[in-house]
C-alpha cells in the first residue's frame, strides 16, 4: 500500500485515479478546492461530483484545501504524510487562461511552487508528478511529437505549464526530489463539466442542438480517454523508470473534430452539423503524439481509440439519473 496525495482530486482527471489506486488498495487524500470553473447554472458538476466516487467514498480521505495557500498546503502535507503527491489542481481549459491570467498563474505556477517548497523540507515524499499539458509545444513542427519536439506555446495556458515545468526541474534537481512530468492532449469522458470541445459536442447532440464545425472540422486532436490517462499516471507514479523523466501520455492517434462529428452521427442519425470559419482562432495547430517513451518505460497501452471512447461516454450519459 503507497499513500498518494493528490491535488485537484476530486476533478475529472484525479477522481479516475483515485478509483484506479483505489481498486489496487491504495491509501488516497484528495486535496481539492471544489471550484466550478463553468457557471454552475449550466453545468451537472455536483451530480458529477457523486459519480465520480460512487462507491469509493468511503475509502478516501477528501480534505478541502487550495494549493495557492501554502500554510495550508503545508499543514495538511506534513499531517497525511503522504509517499507520493499527484499534483493536479490548476485551472484546468486553456481558453479560459487566455481571459483570467492571474487566476491560470496562481493556480497552475504558484500552486506548484508551494508544494515544492513544502517538500524542501520533507523526507517522505518519494515523487512528485506534475501535471504539465501538450500545449507546451505549440504549433507542432512534425508529428508524431515526440517529449524532445521544441516548446513554443502559443497561449497563456501552454506558457505557464512550461513553466510549471521548468520550476518543477529546477526545484527538484536542487533539493534532490524526485519527479515525473506528464503531458496529456484532449482528455475527455465521462463527468467532464468544463466544456471542453468533446463534451460540447456530446451535450448538444443529445439536446439536439445544432454542432458548429469550424473549417470543416480539419483540425486534429490526440483526443485521450479518461481511463487511459488516469492509467498512465498510476503507472508513471508507480514505476522507478519514470524518476526524472517527462513522458507524453495520450491515445498516440490524432483524430478530426470532423470525424468525431462522424462517430456521433452513429448514435444520433439525425445530428445538425453548421459549417462556420473561423478566423481568430489562434490554437495551435496539433496532432499526434509520440507515446513510444511511455510504452518503452512503462508498458503504457492505451485501451480506448475514439471509437470505443465515445460509446462509452455517450452510454454513460443516456443512463444518466
Amino acid at each position: 500500500m503507497v499513500k498518494f496525495f493528490i491535488t485537484g482530486g476530486a476533478g475529472l482527471i484525479g477522481s479516475h485515479i483515485a478509483r484506479e489506486l483505489i481498486e489496487s488498495n491504495h491509501e488516497i487524500i484528495v486535496y481539492d478546492s471544489f471550484i466550478n470553473y463553468k457557471n454552475p447554472l449550466d453545468t451537472k458538476y455536483q451530480l458529477y461530483l457523486e459519480k465520480r466516487f460512487n462507491g469509493i467514498r468511503e475509502k478516501i480521505i477528501f480534505e478541502r484545501g487550495d494549493t495557492r495557500d501554502k500554510d495550508h498546503t503545508r499543514r495538511m502535507i506534513m499531517k497525511y504524510k503522504p509517499e507520493i503527491i499527484i499534483h493536479l489542481a490548476a485551472l484546468p481549459l486553456a481558453d479560459m487562461s487566455d481571459t483570467h491570467t492571474e487566476e491560470a498563474t496562481s493556480t497552475i505556477l504558484q500552486g506548484t511552487i508551494n508544494i515544492l517548497e513544502v517538500l524542501r523540507e520533507t523526507d517522505f515524499v518519494k515523487r512528485f508528478i506534475y501535471t504539465s499539458s501538450s500545449m507546451v509545444y505549440g504549433d507542432f513542427q512534425y508529428t508524431p511529437t515526440d517529449e524532445n519536439h521544441p516548446k513554443n506555446p502559443k497561449d497563456v495556458y501552454g506558457g505557464v505549464k512550461l513553466a510549471g515545468e521548468i520550476i518543477t526541474e529546477s526545484f527538484c534537481r536542487r533539493y534532490g526530489i524526485k519527479f515525473t512530468i506528464i503531458r496529456p492532449s484532449a482528455v475527455y469522458g465521462p463527468t467532464d463539466v468544463n466544456r471542453r470541445v468533446s463534451q460540447i459536442f456530446i451535450d448538444n447532440a443529445i439536446k439536439g442542438k445544432e454542432l458548429i464545425l469550424h473549417d470543416g472540422g480539419v483540425a486534429k486532436l490526440d483526443f485521450t480517454y479518461v481511463k487511459d490517462i488516469a492509467h498512465g499516471f498510476v503507472l508513471a507514479a508507480l514505476s522507478r523508470n519514470a524518476e526524472g523523466e517527462i513522458f507524453n501520455i495520450t491515445t498516440g492517434n490524432a483524430r478530426s473534430l470532423k470525424e468525431y462529428v462522424e462517430i456521433l452521427k452513429i448514435y444520433f442519425p439525425d445530428l445538425k452539423i453548421k459549417e462556420e470559419s473561423q478566423t481568430d482562432f489562434i490554437r495551435p495547430k496539433r496532432g499526434t503524439l509520440d507515446i513510444s517513451k511511455a510504452k518503452k518505460l512503462l508498458d503504457y497501452e492505451p485501451k480506448y481509440n475514439l471509437e470505443s471512447g465515445i460509446k462509452e461516454y455517450v452510454e454513460f450519459l443516456r443512463n444518466l439519473k
